[in-house]
């Protein structure tokens, strides 16, 4: 099949993605742009996770405040250069993601940040609560462990639905941009401030 100029010009107007890899994916999908997008989507964060272990000492430091000044978040995420740091496409993962925190309040970035004691009282009262189901222990602690993977995804700002899109996590969201910019992207902190909170 024959993969016109056009198709790649929309493949890349949607996506961001390069001239080639744009050829290539509707080159695999048989010009069907949808499975194209889904197709770099992929590839963009298995690229992404070969790029993990790179140093990422560059990046940004965002302040944001939700309108009305009773939210205000400090972030740092960190990329592998400077130049990068500069794109928008970065610099609006990084207000993206400060938005996320103020709106979806996460205690850590990820799992290791929350504290084991947190964790173990959390398991606690799942347990406390399905004390009276007649089931096998098994099947009672992987009901527990699917508790606790939920508590996770609440509390946790990578295993967070992404607040403009919940089709994908914050972990996706990073490594999707990780992928398409060629670098590695690591969201290193926060500080989330809401007034009546904390007081």
């Amino acid at each position: 099949m024959t993969i016109t100029a056009n198709q790649v010009s929309e493949l890349r107007a949607r996506t961001g993605a390069g001239m080639m890899d744009c050829k290539k994916a509707l080159s695999e999908t048989g010009g069907d742009i949808d499975a194209a997008i889904e197709h770099l989507r992929k590839t963009g964060i298995a690229k992404a996770e070969k790029k993990s272990d790179r140093e990422a000492s560059e990046g940004l430091v965002h302040s944001y405040i939700h309108p009305g000044g009773r939210v205000g978040v400090l972030i740092q995420v960190n990329c592998e250069t400077d130049f990068v740091a500069k794109t928008e496409d970065f610099q609006n993962l990084v207000r993206d993601l400060a938005m996320q925190v103020a709106a979806a309040s996460p205690r850590g970035v990820r799992r290791e940040d929350i504290p084991e004691s947190v964790v173990a009282k959390e398991r606690e009262v799942f347990a406390a609560q399905m004390a009276d189901q007649k089931k096998p222990a098994e099947v009672m602690e992987r009901i527990l462990q699917g508790k606790v993977d939920k508590f996770f995804a609440e509390t946790v700002l990578l295993e967070q639905p992404f607040i403009k899109d919940d089709s994908k996590t914050v972990d996706t969201l990073v490594k999707e941009l990780s992928g398409k910019l060629g670098e590695n992207i690591v969201v290193r902190r926060f500080a989330r401030f809401a007034l009546g909170e904390g007081a």
